[in-house]
């Protein structure tokens, strides 16, 4: 079996994060990690918390909190709501580690050495107010390209151009607000992406196979305007990586830390290190996810991330690489998103609307969260969550198709035949019919989990669900045991083989209900299947069995006008 590397965007530790990040990466990777577990590849799932740069030092501030004491707290945090989501990282880490700290300068030494570094001085805001420089992300104002009245130093969150702090129309300080900035000299080190354009080119050109939401974001950065820039990679701060070539000072350099988005990426390659530190392995075990000169060479590596990470990672990540010089592991897949709006109009912290990712546990179980936006990713086009839609989603999908499914059966099957499979019968034409169904289907829903093409693949699964519904409607054996004891006997021992089947199926979508219907079966073998009429067969004459708890309650009318009102925040 294959070795699978998969990462999701790393989240900025500023506070906990709504349904949109976590359908946009974390989520969509979880999917995909469990479900190649399942295949039985061997995967390694690395996530972490990025603590570094300006959104950790103001959150901290408006906390109130020195900013380490922030991040620790904000790390265990987030960590917490991903067991809750039941994110099945390997290892979940923190960009402000130590093995971070020695990576990043390891790489800018080595960017160094291969002539891919230049310093800078340039004219850099000042706020008098607030008596320090700003880097990138302390400024906002009006974008010159699109006319957003909020756009950051770095970037405009509305028309994602790439931008400096000198671009911006009337700068502000989002320290203190004030405009009150003039323009200082200080030196600066540049990662000279723009000497690797060609060679950056040619990589992305070689994935054929990528979404074109990928391909068509980084290739608008490559090309338009003027072309892959150089990218500043230190900054005025005190929080992050000090500056140093490898464990030697930097001149020049003193008291400046390396920018959060030239060590964020890096952090994924730290993570494994973490990892192996963590649970006592060698450091030959984590090189061999992530050198190709130490194994990596069989791995492939996936990443997941919003369309607004996709610059920093098919642009400046690799140029981080590349230049380096040494062997180390690239991503083979590169998994995009669009955004997930919330009800017409965008999720907003500031203004308390929308769900995040607290509020969605406190009020219903992850599998219910993980199905609507799983089914819902925004994959080709952005994607709006809506009450309406989520209450229909969870009603008939999960509670009318495949809880309804499980509890007939299983009912049915106690009340009439005790507590063990019965032995009666043997499988006919309408059995053989749906084996025949489902394998064609079993089939379609792995190249698309394997293709990652999620909404689909929700789709494929749920019509597998639906089979079963019409399968027991059509066999009735209410009525067959009426007449026929022994050919109702078969009808319950192959509906009972669907829910394990189905448990098997549906664990990296509705992971606890997988382990629910699993156990109402005796927990058998969990392996994915290969021949479905075996897999049909698996529980046998004389196994034990139970019926779950209600898999999946509905949502009633009520309640759904209560949370619309409750997560729509403060009006204009």
């Amino acid at each position: 079996m294959s070795r699978i590397l998969i990462t999701s965007a790393i989240p900025y530790i500023n506070g906990i994060k709504h349904l949109g990040n976590l359908v946009g990466s974390q989520l969509p990777a979880d999917l995909f990690a469990r479900y190649m577990r399942g295949r039985g590849h061997e995967v390694m799932f690395l996530c972490a918390t990025d603590e570094h740069g300006t959104p950790a030092e103001l959150a901290a501030a408006k906390a109130g909190q020195p900013v380490e004491d922030y991040c620790r707290e904000m790390h265990e945090v987030q960590a917490e709501l991903a067991k809750g989501f039941r994110l099945s990282f390997d290892h979940f880490g923190r960009s402000s580690s130590p093995q971070n700290h020695k990576l990043t300068q390891a790489f800018a030494a080595a960017l160094a050495d291969q002539g891919y570094i230049r310093e800078v001085s340039e004219q850099q805001f000042y706020s008098i107010d607030d008596a320090r420089f700003l880097p990138d992300r302390y400024i906002e104002g009006t974008c010159p390209n699109c006319g957003f009245d909020s756009a950051r130093g770095d970037q405009c969150d509305n028309c994602t151009k790439q931008l400096d702090p000198t671009d911006l129309i009337n700068p502000r300080s989002t320290i203190s607000g004030s405009g009150n900035l003039e323009l200082r000299e200080t030196r600066h080190l540049y990662l000279r992406q723009s000497a690797m354009k060609d060679q950056i080119e040619a990589w992305i050109d070689s994935k054929t196979d990528w979404p074109v939401l990928t391909t068509s974001i980084a290739k608008k950065w490559l090309n338009d305007g003027d072309g892959l820039q150089d990218r500043g990679i230190t900054r005025d701060l005190k929080w992050g990586i000090p500056v140093q070539k490898g464990d030697q000072p930097w001149p020049g350099m003193e008291g400046k830390v390396f920018y959060v988005w030239f060590d964020a990426p890096i952090e994924y390659i730290a993570c494994a290190a973490e990892w192996a530190e963590k649970n006592g392995k060698a450091e030959a075990e984590w090189q061999s996810w992530w050198r190709t000169d130490k194994g990596a060479e069989d791995v492939t590596y996936y990443q997941f991330m919003g369309k607004d990470n996709v610059p920093f990672h098919t642009l400046s990540f690799p140029a981080t690489i590349l230049g380096s010089g040494q062997p180390w592991k690239m991503v083979d897949y590169l998994k995009s998103f669009n955004y997930l709006n919330y009800d017409g109009g965008q999720f907003s912290t500031s203004r308390g609307r929308g769900v995040f990712m607290d509020q969605a546990l406190s009020i219903l179980p992850s599998d219910y969260w993980r199905w609507w936006l799983l089914s819902h990713a925004p994959e080709s086009a952005d994607s709006e969550f809506t009450w309406d839609n989520f209450q229909v989603s969870v009603n008939k999908d999960l509670a009318d198709v495949l809880g309804n499914f499980v509890s007939r059966i299983t009912k049915f099957a106690k009340s009439k035949c005790g507590e063990t499979v019965p032995a009666g019968g043997s499988y006919g034409e309408r059995e053989a019919a749906l084996i025949a169904d489902l394998t064609a289907r079993i089939r379609e829903y792995e190249r698309l989990m394997e293709t990652i093409e999620i909404r689909k693949a929700a789709a494929e699964l749920r019509a597998i669900w639906v089979a079963g519904n019409e399968y027991l409607q059509a066999a009735a054996p209410w009525s067959v045991i009426k007449t026929d004891p022994v050919a109702a006997e078969a009808i319950v021992r192959f509906g009972l083989n669907l829910v394990r089947l189905y448990a098997v199926l549906s664990a990296p979508f509705i992971p606890d209900a997988s382990a629910a219907m699993m156990q109402a079966m005796g927990n058998h073998d969990s392996a994915w299947p290969g021949d479905i009429a075996e897999a049909l067969s698996v529980i046998k004459a004389g196994d034990d069995f139970t019926v779950p708890e209600n898999l999946f309650r509905k949502i009633t009318d009520e309640e759904r006008a209560a949370w619309a009102e409750q997560f729509a925040g403060i009006r204009s």
